[in-house]
């Protein structure tokens, strides 16, 4: 039974939200039809004093069912489905007697949507317990009636950042914001005080259905709400570059909805919510961070086995990848040794520690004690001896395969049994660099990204030696510090730092051909992606891009093989060599980087590279850069380097910033259809080069009918 009746000696029904075989409640038919059923009894009751909606699971109520939601196939049929289940919440709020939600764990998305179908909430005191609508990270606006509700419970512009940013907050941030009304100390508190607050009163009404209400803030005719949203869409088309509709879909359902009735919002709500739920960014989106992000942190891409914890973590480097490799390590509840060269360098990069642990503290987001264990858990040391008992020891030293073999051999004597080493690098293969380990079976890579501590992935690389327990060390240890692992094979560049490449390297290309550096950095951004490709250059640092090329030419030379020319390399060697300019570091690149002002594109930069005389479309760059990822990521597929179609998109958006509208390379192509796309690519590559061509794997797989 998906939902529990029970009446009390005192005429209160409690209706507990409990689910067959489901680890959380959701809104599905089965649940629904639950509810409909319960509603029908709760209203017979004819001496009714009031209703209590609780949950016999360790969440309130999880949200709908996102496998229902990818079924629904037509706007019609998701417009009904929402109108259908919010008919049910409208009859709970208007039956007249009092009704209360007793949260005691996540009330997100539908389930804050029937929390705020009540007329009291109560929440269980718990940081740990979530209260949101984080639809909008999903494609999604809150079809339940979260936009209606939440609009006429806190106003338009304190609801905005609820529904279009798809705000979380603890049960205090709730009650201060006005979201619930009251804390319990635990499960008993919860009912206990849901019961005397419903004993208190012989019926009760939504605030928004009482004669005389005033929306919170006023509505969009009041001159100083006119004015705010006269420039909001403006400000949210250049946040978004107009790739997701939802935030746009939920401002006008917002807006519109607070010009009518209730229920003249509601439907309001429903149709956009209708077109957002059977749309393709919505689909992306759901494949991408729902089911596809699930399978990884479930171990598609681990090895069966126990657990492989780690207890004590050595790090080799105190740099900018060190110590966010020491801080997210201990801040996870693991012992740290961080070595490096000179106690100096090693007690600095613990400052820096410290700087991000205090910024947490100024945040709220740690008190002092818990900043000073993280702290007092990171020994910061130049001797190698104090590695000793580490059974995880991660160098994260320069990219060059000699001090790597120097410092992987010194360590490693120091590694407690069956200790694992991993190294940190981008382009360097895992299996050349274990050949100095004295067991390159517990040799695995772990590739972070900069700054360590916001970057939500680590590439996983396994060499050709590397066993099963080294890679579940390595995936469980990535899931400790909460972070995302994609498992690949060892390859050059493996996935992320090869396919990325390109992208930064196709608008190094546009530029020779004589394209305007505006226009190339509006085309990066307009594709989806966090910055500019001239930008990020600058960023990655020219200098060392330049250097991983001529080590991958080397390499390529030492197999007998030549690797591809791309023209965008004459670019960077020009930058290099010519003009002196190695990026950001060095305040100098693509961009000028003034001590007293913004960064600003090389006045010069036009007169090195000429503008041609006719400039392609926007579409035609954003298209070359998109093709040139996704290719290259079929490449990738084809050479087996990654085995999971989840662990190519998911770690193409967490590891570079791939249009996270569009669900991922790989998806990027199905949502484009692979017909179209092996005949785009085509096109592209008659006018552009081989790196275009499509591979013939991908065109038997159009031609089959296939999706990745």
């Amino acid at each position: 039974m998906a939902i529990h009746y029970e009446k009390d000696a005192d005429n209160i029904v409690t209706l507990t939200m409990d689910l067959p075989g489901r680890s959380a409640n959701v809104i599905n038919a089965e649940f629904g039809q639950a509810f409909l059923d319960a509603l029908n009894k709760v209203t017979q009751e004819t001496e009714l004093a009031g209703i209590i909606l609780a949950s016999a699971k360790d969440t309130f109520l999880a949200g709908g069912d996102l496998e229902m939601l990818v079924a629904l196939d037509t706007p019609e049929t998701a417009f009904t489905n929402s109108e259908g289940f919010k008919a049910q919440l409208r009859r709970l709020e208007t039956q007249g007697k009092p009704v209360v939600a007793a949260i005691n764990g996540a009330a997100l998305g539908g389930g804050l949507e029937l929390a705020l179908a009540c007329h009291h909430r109560i929440a269980i005191d718990n940081d740990k317990i979530k209260v949101g609508l984080p639809e909008v990270t999903l494609g999604l606006l809150p079809g339940g009636g979260g936009v209606t509700r939440m609009v006429r419970l806190l106003g338009l512009q304190a609801a905005f950042s609820y529904l279009m940013e798809g705000k979380q907050v603890s049960p205090k941030e709730a009650l201060s914001a006005g979201i619930i009304h009251a804390l319990a100390a635990d499960r008993d508190d919860l009912i206990a005080k849901a019961k005397a607050w419903i004993k208190e009163r012989k019926s009760a009404k939504q605030p928004w259905d009482e004669s005389g209400y005033k929306m919170p803030g006023g509505d969009p005719r009041r001159p100083e709400v006119f004015q705010m949203l006269a420039i909001a869409p403006a400000m949210l088309r250049k946040r978004t570059y107009g790739n997701y509709p939802a935030p746009e879909a939920i401002m006008s359902a917002a807006v519109e909805g607070a010009q009518t009735d209730f229920d003249t919002a509601s439907r309001i709500e429903s149709r956009y919510f209708a077109q957002l739920a059977t749309g393709q960014v919505a689909k992306n989106m759901i494949s991408a961070f729902w089911f596809q992000l699930n399978s990884i942190k479930a171990g598609t891409s681990r090895p069966a086995g126990d657990q492989a914890g780690t207890k004590k973590v050595g790090v080799l480097g105190a740099g900018m990848m060190g110590h966010g490799i020491a801080y997210v390590s201990a801040l996870s509840g693991m012992d740290v040794v961080m070595k490096d060269v000179t106690a100096e360098s090693a007690q600095a990069g613990k400052d820096k520690i410290a700087k991000l642990l205090d910024k947490r503290l100024s945040r709220g987001k740690m008190t002092k004690e818990k900043r000073d264990e993280v702290l007092n858990r990171i020994v910061a040391t130049a001797d190698a001896a104090d590695l000793k008992g580490c059974d995880l020891i991660i160098e994260a030293v320069f990219e060059d395969r000699a001090l790597k073999a120097k410092v992987t051999v010194e360590a490693e004597a120091h590694l407690a049994e069956n200790g694992v080493f991993a190294s940190n690098t981008s382009t360097l293969p895992i299996t050349g660099l274990a050949e100095p380990s004295a067991n390159p079976e517990n040799f695995v890579g772990l590739h972070f990204f900069s700054p360590v501590d916001k970057m939500p992935l680590v590439e996983i690389i396994k060499g050709a030696k590397t066993g099963e327990y080294a890679l579940r060390k390595a995936f469980d240890y990535v899931l400790k510090i909460k972070k995302t692992p994609i498992v690949v094979n060892d390859s050059r560049g493996f996935y992320t730092s090869r396919v990325f490449g390109f992208y930064v390297n196709e608008g190094a290309a546009l530029l020779a051909e004589g394209m305007h550096p505006r226009a190339i950095e509006s085309a990066g951004l307009q594709a989806g992606m966090p910055v500019g490709p001239l930008a990020l250059l600058d960023e990655v640092n020219l200098g060392l891009a330049m250097h991983i090329r001529d080590q991958t030419r080397k390499d390529f030379e030492a197999e007998g093989k030549t690797l591809p020319n791309h023209p965008g390399f004459a670019v960077v060697e020009r930058m290099v060599t010519e003009f002196k300019r190695q990026g950001k570091a060095q305040g100098a690149g693509f961009y000028d980087y003034p001590v007293d002002g913004k960064k600003r594109l090389w006045p010069e930069l036009q007169q090195h590279f000429p503008a041609a005389a006719e400039q392609l479309p926007q579409k035609e760059m954003i298209e070359r850069m998109l093709f040139a990822q996704c290719l290259e990521t079929v490449r990738c597929r084809d050479e087996g380097v990654f085995t999971s179609t989840a662990d190519a998109n998911i770690g193409s958006i967490f590891g570079w910033g791939f249009a996270p509208f569009s669900g991922g390379t790989l998806q990027y192509i199905n949502a484009y259809g692979l017909k179209r796309f092996v005949t785009r690519a085509a096109v592209l590559a008659s006018k552009y080069g081989e790196r275009f061509q499509p591979p013939a794997s991908l065109i038997a797989m159009a031609e089959k009918g296939e999706t990745f």
